[in-house]
């Protein structure tokens, strides 16, 4: 059974950065798509990003600009680069992996926090 590894989350000041980490483990598909979701307490789940396996992205108007997503297909990981965090991007974050067949699988998340 595969699954995904998510690291890199914690506590950052307003402005600063940090880099998130997805890798897939075990017995994973074939993977197409991999994104990041995120979700802050209260709220619906919302994507922040995702990349195919061709490399074509998709970010969300709230991120662009300050959030770069990224993924190495031969290690099966994604990355998520953010730069110039705010308070309102605070939320933990879920790595998802999509694959050729209606497959899909989540990672466990993991808290970005970001402090005024």
């Amino acid at each position: 059974q595969g699954q995904l590894v998510e690291s890199g989350g914690g506590l950052v000041q307003a402005g600063g950065s940090l880099r998130l980490s997805c890798a897939a483990a075990g017995n994973i598909f074939t993977i197409n798509v991999m994104g990041w979701y995120r979700q802050a307490p209260g709220k619906q789940r919302e994507l922040v990003a995702d990349i195919t396996r061709l490399g074509t992205t998709n970010v969300a108007d709230s991120v662009k600009g300050r959030f770069t997503i990224s993924r190495d297909n031969a290690k099966n990981t994604a990355f998520l680069q953010m730069y110039s965090l705010k308070p309102e991007d605070t939320a933990v974050y879920y790595c998802n992996a999509r694959g050729y067949s209606r497959n899909e699988v989540w990672g466990q998340g993991t808290l970005v926090t970001v402090s005024s």
